[in-house]
């Protein structure tokens, strides 16, 4: 199970903290890019993303949670991310949007909220690379682990090996050590943490946690 560290919380600054995290012993960064329209809190401006970001070494995980998706992919692609994640809740052409991320040679991942079904994930199961299940609210971190979401990670695993899809599996919210072997058990393939490594001063002590 890989460990992907988001710096959305954080005791150090968010540039010292990328680059503790990019050289930790995480698999990936998790970009967590908010507009203040989808979650109530802004906290990005694309330029400035970009600036942050241009040196990194590790994978990027992008996850938008905005209404608008299509708005930021361009921009994004340079960055040459691992995954770029948008919500199916958002306001966009949900095939048009998987194709686009698909048209730089990206990965593409759909992200679903704690209320909406993985049903309405059905017709974009063949065309996605990842699933990525929030296991909070999106939008702050620090919150409870909702564990109730694990029997989404539990149907999700058995669609892949029943019916052959290729998605990996991952989860977001509220991990910690205890909550991410429940996600391991139940199938995830990528956990993402940010208050729970971010939060301490040995980032590696927490990954490590994590893997355990």
């Amino acid at each position: 199970m890989k460990i992907s560290v988001s710096y959305l919380s954080s005791i150090f600054d968010k540039k010292s903290t990328i680059r503790l995290i990019d050289n930790s012993n995480a698999d990936m960064i998790h970009v967590d890019l908010m507009d203040g329209m989808f979650v109530p809190k802004r906290n990005f401006y694309i330029e400035e993303t970009l600036e942050d970001l241009k040196d990194t070494k590790k994978p990027l995980d992008i996850h938008l949670m905005v209404y608008e998706p299509e708005k930021y992919i361009k921009d994004l692609s340079t960055l040459k991310p691992e995954y770029i994640t948008f919500h199916l809740e958002s306001k966009t052409d949900i095939k048009e949007t998987i194709k686009l991320i698909k048209s730089y040679g990206i990965k593409v991942g759909i992200s679903i909220k704690p209320n909406t079904d993985i049903s309405y994930l059905e017709p974009y199961y063949n065309d996605i690379d990842l699933i990525l299940v929030m296991s909070v609210e999106p939008g702050a971190g620090g919150q409870r682990f909702i564990f109730d979401m694990l029997e989404k990670v539990e149907d999700l695993n058995d669609l892949k090996y029943n019916k052959g899809y290729k998605f990996m599996i991952s989860v977001d919210g509220g991990l910690n050590e205890y909550s991410a072997i429940k996600c391991r058990d139940s199938g995830a393939n990528i956990i993402v943490s940010g208050s729970y490594v971010c939060r301490h001063e040995n980032y590696n002590e927490r990954i490590n946690l994590l893997r355990k």
